[in-house]
């Protein structure tokens, strides 16, 4: 069950990734063209919301229940704290996701809440944007 939700996590991870690129340049294009916000657009930040959820899902699983690595560094968080790799799992990664995932959401309600197109575009090119560089920074590059 283990290895079943660390294949699912770790496809999810590239989709996320190419959904959110995909709706970056769409909303970095619609920022400095000011273009309207159309249903497209609303759509690609539901989806991408949606992937960034199930991920969430899927590591919460993980962190909490299968990984042997989390369940390893919770069982003496001191000697956890002392090896990079397992400080890595146990606090840095979730940490650095977690908000992300905020980010995400705080993007998207001020986005859905702007009247303005441009402010939509502007609002959550910013907040995805960022939540990018962290996912970028606590992606394991090591286990690809």
């Amino acid at each position: 069950m283990y290895t079943g939700f660390l294949h699912l996590h770790d496809t999810l991870r590239w989709l996320l990734l190419l959904s959110l690129v995909t709706t970056l340049v769409k909303y970095l294009i619609g920022w400095f063209g000011n273009q309207h916000w159309k249903k497209t657009d609303n759509l690609m930040g539901i989806v991408f919301t949606s992937l960034m959820d199930i991920q969430l899902l899927t590591g919460l699983v993980l962190y909490f229940f299968l990984s042997p690595i989390t369940k390893l560094a919770l069982s003496d968080f001191g000697s956890a704290m002392k090896n990079a790799d397992l400080r890595f799992y146990a606090v840095e990664h979730i940490f650095m996701m977690l908000i992300a995932v905020v980010l995400v959401h705080i993007g998207r309600a001020k986005s859905k809440k702007a009247i303005a197109d441009h402010a939509k575009f502007r609002i959550a090119t910013i907040f995805y944007g960022l939540s990018l560089l962290i996912m970028l920074a606590a992606i394991p590059w090591s286990r690809l």
